[in-house]
């Protein structure tokens, strides 16, 4: 089974998306949280139907059983608002060779009516067992977060219920059944349903929030592990400058997202 190389440069959109009040509180409420202020992680929202879009357009949907999100890089330009329709394109920069699988990297872009940009979001996406068939290309860098120097301090626990998955699919209104349906979980080696990727950085970067006092502009990090429910994960982070290095581990002591960065 094999990726080429060749979808280098695939795009889809861009896509209309309307951004309503009702959805802005139900990705807060899936947090555990009551605002009607878009949280720092909801543009993975809106950028799902796209993403969508070109992993069918690219042939990347039909992997979608071996697909892991392996890294998130996620720039916010401006908060978005209640009542606007974006215009979010994707677009497959870069696609190369790694010892678990094909690792392929979207680039997400979120503007505004006026054009003016919303969010930007390098999409890692680690396709396990599947190998790249022609030369490694990359159209741009995707940068990998860089390791963590500094020692990191508890900050905080999160506790994760066991209809987490579900909830936070209906709220995100992202749609991926590896999240919550056990056998199709099953059929893609997992002993269960797992928390979507982002609903662990969500809640990482909610805490990190209410403990340092910050307002995310770049989010970074790479997921290192598989959270089942119900469960418990703990956040770490040390400020660095004007960044904060954080990571998020489940209730064993093993990394579940590492090389975490806040700017």
């Amino acid at each position: 089974m094999n990726i080429g190389a060749d979808i280098v440069g695939r795009e889809s959109g861009p896509e209309p998306t309307a951004i309503d009040l009702r959805w802005l509180m139900a990705y807060n409420a899936a947090l555990g949280e009551v605002s009607e202020a878009a949280h720092a992680l909801f543009p993975v929202c809106y950028e799902w139907p796209a993403n969508r879009t070109l992993r069918v357009a690219s042939g990347l949907q039909a992997l979608n059983e071996r697909l892991v999100h392996a890294q998130h890089d996620l720039v916010i330009h401006r908060a978005p608002r209640a009542g606007e329709k974006l215009q979010v394109s994707g677009r497959i920069v870069s696609v190369a060779q790694r010892r678990p699988g094909a690792f392929v990297v979207m680039r997400m872009q979120a503007r505004g009516a006026a054009g003016d940009a919303v969010s930007t979001t390098d999409y890692g996406m680690l396709y396990r067992g599947v190998q790249i068939h022609g030369a490694e290309r990359a159209l741009e860098k995707a940068e990998d977060p860089p390791k963590h120097e500094a020692k990191l301090q508890e900050i905080g626990e999160i506790a994760v219920a066991a209809t987490a998955a579900h909830v936070y699919t209906e709220c995100a209104r992202i749609w991926n059944p590896i999240h919550t349906e056990p056998e199709y979980a099953r059929r893609a080696g997992l002993t269960g349903i797992i928390l979507h990727g982002t609903a662990t950085l969500a809640l990482s970067i909610s805490r990190i929030i209410s403990s340092i006092k910050i307002k995310p502009r770049r989010i970074r990090c790479r997921f290192a592990g598989m959270v089942l429910m119900p469960s418990t994960l703990t956040v770490h982070a040390s400020r660095v400058g004007d960044e904060v290095a954080f990571e998020t581990r489940n209730a064993q002591g093993e990394t579940v997202i590492e090389r975490g960065w806040v700017e």
